[in-house]
């Protein structure tokens, strides 16, 4: 059996104290990946429920709960059906919920899953084991939709002129190939800081996974599901991410109608607050990073549960 990829949890220590770990509660990891949140939740006497839709990450999630002892229970689905897949086996409030957003090192350092553009493979990209990949969008999106994910998951200003160079170099198999591209397209000088792709590639593996969506459709499901008093902790990796979690907590805890010296006092007549106030964004530490440099660009964010009932989400929008 092959060892599992080497994969160091962000922000370990900072996640358990987040989350209030205490024996008997139940957590959800909805991001298991490697298991290094679920083991430490584990190791605290709590039982954990973990989704993953990556088959990978379950075939490693399988031998820990085979040693869990019932413990951990593992669900093959997104994180975002939480509330409903917990419910069908009779589960309809948590303790704690844990995310940790974006892609995984096991799946960056492995070339055939397509994420990176260091390591020559199939441009596959996908989280889970189904839908489009992503040689078959670049190859088959029109200009305009190529520029406009590029811009917008990616914000990248060069996006229009990435698109053409893309569209005109089809077909396209690999992530050498896509990252020759782009680096062309930009006019790349060797030795440069940041190689171009790094944008581009970050932002069709966010649209072949609809990882915004699923983030947002997440937040609202934890929200569901945390009972008075539990606890959301998410971890995420850039401002794209780190936005949509700051401003769900600041929505849901009421603090966007606060006012400001600048701005007069809003009044709420909306639904009650389900969050308590945030807690205050967390970094990793300068000797974190220096242990794992993957963890430079995450923020910790979190919050407790309110006695209020979730808020309908539709009436809200509407």
């Amino acid at each position: 059996m092959n060892a599992a990829p080497k994969h160091i949890p962000v922000l370990l220590d900072e996640v358990f104290h987040a989350l209030a770990i205490t024996p008997g509660a139940e957590i959800v990891d909805g991001t298991f990946g490697a298991g290094g949140y679920s083991q430490r939740i584990l190791a605290g006497g709590a039982n954990v429920y973990a989704f993953d839709r990556d088959p990978q990450a379950l075939a490693i999630g399988a031998e820990l709960a085979g040693r869990s002892e019932g413990a951990l229970r593992l669900y093959p689905a997104r994180f975002s059906s939480m509330d409903s897949s917990l419910a069908d086996d009779g589960i309809d409030q948590v303790d704690g919920v844990v995310l940790d957003i974006g892609v995984s090192s096991m799946q960056i350092d492995e070339a055939e899953r397509g994420f990176s553009f260091q390591k020559d493979g199939p441009l596959d990209m996908r989280m889970g084991d189904s839908g489009e990949t992503a040689a078959e969008f670049v190859n088959t999106a029109d200009e305009a939709e190529i520029a406009d994910v590029i811009f917008r998951y990616g914000e990248e200003r060069r996006s229009r002129r990435i698109a053409r160079s893309i569209v005109h170099s089809r077909p396209i198999e690999t992530t050498a190939e896509l990252a020759r591209i782009i680096r062309k397209a930009v006019g790349h000088r060797d030795g440069a800081p940041k190689d171009p792709a790094t944008r581009s590639f970050q932002a069709i593996r966010i649209h072949i996974n609809r990882e915004l969506d699923e983030l947002k459709e997440g937040l609202e499901a934890a929200e569901r599901i945390l009972k008075p008093g539990g606890r959301l902790v998410v971890v995420s990796f850039h401002s794209l991410e780190d936005r949509i979690v700051k401003q769900f907590l600041r929505n849901r805890s009421g603090s966007d109608a606060g006012g400001s010296r600048h701005m007069p006092q809003i009044a709420n007549d909306g639904p009650a607050p389900t969050f308590l106030k945030p807690g205050k964004a967390i970094r990793p530490s300068a000797s974190e990073i220096e242990k794992n440099p993957r963890a430079r660009s995450s923020t910790l964010r979190s919050a407790i549960r309110s006695e209020a009932a979730a808020w309908n989400v539709s009436e809200v929008a509407a």
